[in-house]
């Protein structure tokens, strides 16, 4: 057999390269270039890797191109360089790593005055980020020759790239050896002191936040390695620095000091709720602060806490007196005086302070009124979730901790050891607050509390109250601190305690069974009704509407996509048996003797009967369907125009409006419309 095509057909970039004279750009203008590279084609890396070559590609990503070319393919030569340099192949790194010349035309791009374009930015640092983790000794030691090299990055720390640069520094170099000397050469560069100075309240927003988003990932990436890497006994530098009452104490002052504006507020404040965040790795611990609630996995340093403790007031006076914000228009009318971010982050720090259980902290929130001041805020901002989430957390905080009777509490590190019934003097601190939660809810009258009454619309907040009460009654009855909090019910006076059995036996108890689904029962409850007429087995829309809420807020898992609803066993079918989808028709019950009742009952109801009687009109009697003669002329601009079927007599006129036609007229007799009569649509 002879093929009628060559396979072995040699490709176009082989053919340039055997031509005398070919550049870097005809090549660059190739669409399998990146391919080839990736490739391996011999022929071509020994091309790219030439001296000029290599000095031209640096030069396309650390130079900006000329301003009068087309803005779609402006920067197509750059990118393509950018996409041959980081390509992972050895001979290119080993050029690009080993070649002092170039690696000093890369850094030159940082010498520039800022702002730096960004696209280029993040080419320079996609370049420099593979040689870290490829030829990380030499470029290290380059780097570390460079004194300025910490002050040029957080000169252009507004470039997302140059954030980026940094983090590659602390996460991709290996073996552990080699990262705990780049750890402590960039803390002897007082890495972290630098960019703690760029969140003060002068600074620019975006440096701002560039500086706090590096600060936040440089704690959660040191936390992770440390406990993976477990061969290494020293401690992170870097973060010992961020963990240190000095370095926050120094945070907290530039946030306050000066004008307070709302980002130097919401940048410091993701910082501190970083460091007051659960220690964990993977996916698995994403959402474990939130669906927990109230439990901790890890301790705090209580130097962090000593820090903030000072500075609660700062955060008080926040939410009293929160950054001007203009009105916002919200799809439940105007907002005059929006939340504002600000208050929102103070709300959530709070609950992260609450959630460690230290008795002093607690103290102090307890003696500015913070709590009442943040129920305030929940009642007044009905339609702001993200605040009724922290309010539940400060409650479920303050009434039922973690923490037994029988274990010391594990809330923090390198603090005075105290018994577990910590939790118990935290509930003693928030008395006062715990008895007028108690009158609040038992004040709470079925109508507003429901939200249903005469087609009202139910709040915002009456998801997050239904269930901070629950967590009240469920302390009441077996909490760890239940003794203590009848105890404060029992003082109250009586006609209070009425209202709150009221409220818990009527109101509550109410609300719950509303927001209860019990789909079988509802099912059975319906379809076994023969003598009551005949109703939908579909629960009514608030138990579709709370079900389908109860599967949203499910945890969300590594798994959740896979499961999402469905048994994998019992829906998969194997590719290798093709007769499972018919095997599985045997497992179908087509008994319905149960339901026939009610089917016989939906039957009689919906299909009209056919008796034989005689004085009734048969209904498939033929009859001569006789159609009005008056029909209204039409006009596309008559919008009241309707017609007439009404049964009459056919008179002499036709029934289009022409005149009739007489017998033994030949083709003119057949009763079609005279459409030379009609007006035009457009009058």
């Amino acid at each position: 057999m002879f093929w009628k095509f060559d396979l072995n057909n040699t490709s176009h970039i082989d053919q340039l390269l055997d031509r005398e004279g070919v550049t870097l750009r005809e090549l660059m203008e190739e669409e399998d270039v990146l391919q080839e590279c990736k490739a391996q084609n011999r022929k071509l890396l020994l091309f790219l890797s030439k001296d000029h070559c290599m000095q031209e590609l640096v030069t396309l990503i650390t130079e900006e191109p000329p301003a009068d070319l087309e803005e779609k393919t402006r920067f197509k030569f750059p990118n393509i360089a950018c996409e041959l340099l980081t390509s992972d192949v050895a001979l290119i790194n080993d050029k690009l790593g080993g070649d002092e010349s170039l690696l000093e035309k890369l850094y030159h791009f940082l010498e520039q005055e800022p702002p730096l374009n960004p696209l280029l930015a993040s080419f320079f640092s996609k370049t420099i980020g593979n040689l870290i983790a490829r030829k990380t000794d030499q470029v290290i030691s380059f780097l570390r020759k460079k004194h300025n090299f910490i002050s040029l990055v957080l000169n252009h720390i507004d470039a997302s790239a140059m954030m980026d640069l940094l983090l590659r520094l602390i996460s991709c170099v290996e073996p552990a050896l080699l990262r705990m000397e780049v750890l402590n050469w960039l803390n002897e560069e007082r890495l972290i002191q630098r960019l703690t100075e760029l969140m003060h309240t002068g600074r620019d927003e975006e440096r701002q936040s560039n500086a706090s988003q590096t600060l936040c990932d440089i704690i959660r990436l040191s936390r992770d390695q440390a406990n993976q890497l477990s061969e290494v006994t020293e401690p992170d530098p870097l973060l010992t620095v961020l963990e240190s009452q000095e370095n926050v104490s120094e945070l907290l002052k530039n946030m306050f000091e000066g004008e307070r504006t709302e980002a130097s507020v919401v940048n410091g404040t993701q910082v501190l709720l970083t460091l007051l965040e659960s220690r964990r790795s993977g996916l698995e611990g994403l959402m474990d602060l939130y669906s927990q609630g109230f439990e901790r996995s890890y301790t705090v340093n209580s130097s962090i806490l000593r820090a903030i403790e000072p500075h609660l007031k700062d955060f008080q006076q926040l939410l009293l007196n929160p950054p001007t914000r203009s009105a916002i228009l919200t799809t439940v009318g105007v907002l005059e005086q929006p939340l504002g971010s600000a208050r929102l982050h103070v709300a959530r720090l709070v609950a992260s302070l609450l959630q460690t259980c230290d008795l002093s902290i607690c103290q102090e929130i307890c003696r500015l009124n913070t709590m009442d001041l943040l129920l305030d805020l929940f009642f007044k901002y009905t339609w702001n979730n993200f605040l009724h989430l922290q309010v539940e957390l400060c409650v479920a905080s303050i009434l039922n901790h973690s923490a037994h009777s029988d274990h010391q509490n594990p809330g923090l590190q390198n603090h005075e050891e105290r018994p577990a019934t910590a939790h118990l003097d935290i509930l003693c601190c928030f008395s006062m607050f715990v008895v007028c939660l108690f009158l609040l809810l038992a004040d709470c009258s079925f109508s507003t509390f429901i939200s249903r009454a005469e087609g009202g619309r139910r709040r915002g907040n009456m998801g997050h109250l239904t269930r901070i009460a629950n967590t009240v009654v469920q302390n009441l009855e077996k909490g760890l601190a239940h003794s203590q909090i009848n105890d404060l019910i029992k003082e109250l006076p009586e006609d209070c305690r009425g209202r709150w059995e009221g409220f818990v036996g009527e109101t509550l108890r109410e609300t719950n069974r509303r927001n209860t689904v019990d789909l079988v029962s509802t099912h059975n409850l319906h379809s076994s009704s023969e003598d009551d007429d005949m109703e939908s087995p579909f629960p009514n829309d608030l138990s579709i509407q709370q079900a389908f809420s109860d599967y949203q807020i499910q945890q969300m898992t590594a798994n959740f996509v896979d499961q999402f609803g469905f048994n994998d066993e019992e829906f998969s079918e194997h590719d290798e048996n093709i007769n499972a989808a018919f095997d599985r028709i045997a497992e179908i019950n087509f008994n319905i003797d149960a339901n026939a009742a009610a089917f016989e009952a939906c039957c009689k109801e919906r299909i009209q009967q056919f008796d034989d009687c005689e004085e009734e009109e048969d209904i498939w009697d033929e009859k001569e369907i006789n159609y009005a003669t008056q029909i209204k002329s039409r006009s596309r601009y008559n919008p009241g125009w309707t017609a007439s079927f009404s049964e009459t007599e056919v008179s002499s006129s036709s029934a289009w409006g022409g005149s009739p036609q007489q017998e033994g007229e030949g083709p003119q007799d057949t009763n079609w419309a005279s459409f030379t009569e009609f007006q035009p649509f457009s009058r």
